[in-house]
This record gives C-alpha cells, structure tokens and sequence, in this order.
C-alpha cells in the first residue's frame, strides 16, 4: 500500500509540475528551455504509473485521480500561494476515499 501511495505521489508531482513548467512557458512568457523540461517531465508521468503492482490500467489510472486532486490542492497552495477553502479540503478527503476503496476496497470487504 505504501509503495502504490508513493508512485502515485510521484507520478501526480510528475504531472503537475511538467505542466506548471509548460504553463510557465507558454502563459507567463518563460523561455523554451522550461517548455522542453515540461515535456520531459510529463513522458515521465506517463511511465511511473506503469511501476504499480495493480495490472488494470483503468483502475490505477482512476485510483491516481484522487490523489492527483490532493496534490494540486498542495501545489497550488505551496508553489503559487493559493489557499484551498473548506470545500476543495472536504473533496480531495471524499477523493482520497475513493482511492481507498477502488484500490483496496477488494481486499478489506470482499
């Protein structure tokens, strides 16, 4: 279970940032070079979750959703200085409870 939440933290740290970095690029007037690394960054997106045990594409794909909520909740409060209100804090725990279950609800209830 460890493993799984760690690649999924570092896929979603992969995701977001590649894509501040081509945001940062493309609507704030940055320099190719941050485009070039974003898009380096975000091909790693695409491998790191091919590391979880999980064989079903879609259910980690899914599972990776809500903690990508989570993350950008994070990025967004610790990189650009945005605060998350009480409704984005109460959805990213609902997600987070559906990453729970659609990865390891089989195992606790079935």
């Amino acid at each position: 279970m460890l493993r799984a939440l760690w690649l999924f933290t570092l896929a979603g740290l992969a995701e977001i940032g590649g894509g501040w970095l081509v945001w940062q690029w493309l609507r704030e007037g940055r320099s190719l070079p941050w485009g070039l690394a974003g898009g380096l960054i975000l091909f790693l997106y695409g491998v790191i979750p091919t590391w979880q045990q999980e064989p079903a594409f879609g259910r980690v794909y899914a599972a990776y959703g809500g903690v990508f909520i989570i993350l950008s909740l994070l990025w967004g409060r610790v990189v650009d200085g945005w605060r998350p209100d009480r409704y984005d804090v109460a959805g990213a725990l609902l997600a987070l409870v559906g990453v729970a279950f659609i990865m390891w609800g089989r195992r606790w209830f079935g």
